[in-house]
Formats: C-alpha cells, sequence, structure tokens
C-alpha cells in the first residue's frame, strides 16, 4: 500500500457536552453520528459530527483526574484537544515520532481499528494520533470510532467543508516544522499541506490549536445562527468549543 496521511478527525474538549454539541450542530448545519461507549474508561463521554469526510468530535470529563480534564485546567478551555490523522501505517509513522523524541502516549487495538496516540506534551499544542481501519482505505469507508454508518449522517448544504486548521504558537515556524516531522509533511510557507485539509501555523503567545476553518454556504446565515446563540461574532468568526470556528464562502 502507497503511504498516505489525512484529516480524519479534529477532537476539541469542553467541561460539558451540551451546549456545546448542539451549538455546533444546530449553527453548522451538521448532525451527530455517533456517541462512542469505549471513551467511558477515560472517564469520558462524546459525540461526533461528520463535515464533509472529516470528524468533528467533543470529548468532556464526567469524573475528576482525565487527562482531558488537566487539559481544561491548564488552557483555560482555549484549543483543540486532538488532531487524529488515518494513514497507512500508524506504528511505522509511531516509530517514526520516537526517533524524534516524541514518546506513544496510548495504543489503541479495536479490530479493524488500530491507532497510535503520541504524548501531548512532546507534540506541542496538541495531542497527535495516528490511525488506520484494515480493509478500508476509501475515505467513505467504515471507521468505527464514529460509529457503524457515519457517511449517512454527512451534511452539506450549510457546511460544506473542515479546509484548514491554525496553530499558534510564539515559534509558529519551529511548530511547523516539528509537526511536519511527525507527520511527514514538509512545512512551505509555515503551512503543511494535506491532501483534505491545511495546517497553519501563526504567531500567538501559547501554543495551541487555535482556529478551525470552514467552507460554508452562506457566511452570514451562519454568522446569524451564532449570534442566535449568544455568540459574539467579530468577522467572519465566533468562538465555540475552545477554537474559534472561521468561516468561507
Amino acid at each position: 500500500m502507497a503511504p498516505y496521511v489525512r484529516l480524519r478527525q479534529i477532537c476539541l474538549v469542553a467541561p460539558q457536552l451540551a451546549p456545546v454539541i448542539s451549538d455546533i450542530a444546530d449553527i453548522m448545519g451538521l448532525a451527530v453520528c455517533y456517541r462512542d461507549g469505549n471513551v467511558a474508561k477515560y472517564g469520558l463521554e462524546n459525540a461526533l459530527l461528520p463535515v464533509d469526510t472529516i470528524l468533528l468530535e467533543v470529548v468532556a470529563p464526567f469524573k475528576d483526574g482525565t487527562t482531558a480534564g488537566r487539559f481544561i485546567e491548564k488552557t483555560g478551555g482555549r484549543g483543540g484537544y486532538m488532531a487524529i490523522f488515518c494513514c497507512n501505517d500508524p506504528d511505522e509513522r509511531g516509530r517514526n515520532a520516537n526517533a524524534l523524541g516524541v514518546r506513544t502516549a496510548n495504543v489503541i487495538d479495536h479490530a479493524p481499528y488500530h491507532g497510535v496516540q503520541l504524548h501531548p506534551r512532546d507534540c506541542r499544542a496538541a495531542f497527535i494520533e495516528f490511525n488506520h481501519t484494515k480493509g478500508s482505505d476509501d475515505i467513505l469507508g467504515p471507521y468505527p470510532p464514529a460509529g457503524p454508518d457515519w457517511q449517512k449522517f454527512i451534511r452539506k448544504d450549510v457546511t460544506q467543508a473542515l479546509t484548514a486548521v491554525e496553530m499558534q504558537s510564539p515559534d509558529p515556524a519551529g511548530l511547523a516544522e516539528h509537526w511536519g516531522g511527525i507527520i511527514g509533511v514538509a512545512p512551505s510557507d509555515a503551512e503543511l499541506r494535506l491532501p483534505n485539509a491545511t495546517f497553519r501555523f501563526v504567531k500567538g503567545r501559547s501554543e495551541i490549536m487555535s482556529a478551525l476553518e470552514f467552507r460554508v454556504a452562506d457566511v452570514a446565515s451562519v454568522l446569524h445562527a451564532a449570534r442566535a446563540k449568544g455568540h459574539a461574532v467579530a468577522g467572519n468568526e465566533f468562538l465555540l468549543g475552545g477554537v474559534t470556528f472561521r468561516l468561507n464562502a
């Protein structure tokens, strides 16, 4: 199989799922495809919404002492939690990361799904996970973390795609180089260009996943929906789930 890497999923973290999930669904015109009982062993509950073929997940801790809870405390709730990539060989990418001094934090083996999560402190800014689902290299094929029929929940009349992820750092070029080494994509102009999304690295006070950029059918109507839910809108963006939602037509 030829080597590949694509953005598969973005995970946000919130103190509680409500109203973050319902607000994302209502404002962005998306539908929840799955709530995964397997995350309960980590003290979390979750919900996933497909944005075309990229999954947007929100997790929330329901008990003390979780990694997600510590992340909220450390960041004050600002910043995305995980960037999750599908690839041909997660173990090989994990070994490459280890050689760069990035430790493996967790290996998930729920056949046909296999995932390698890297240590967030070593990744900087957010968790990175690589995964592969055996027998499915079709982007619309099975993806167990999103449930048995996630494809049926794709809604494109309001939000058409998640196009870019913004990462902030006091040293954006350095973070771009670091993430590029882990992911296996050489940075160009402080960007990592994957087949289905771009990671953009910009100047900021701390290292966080700061914004998600979406292509929508009608920017004004989505901003109106955000205001109606009580979110402060500035230009073409608003804050939700710890990240800035930035809209483009």
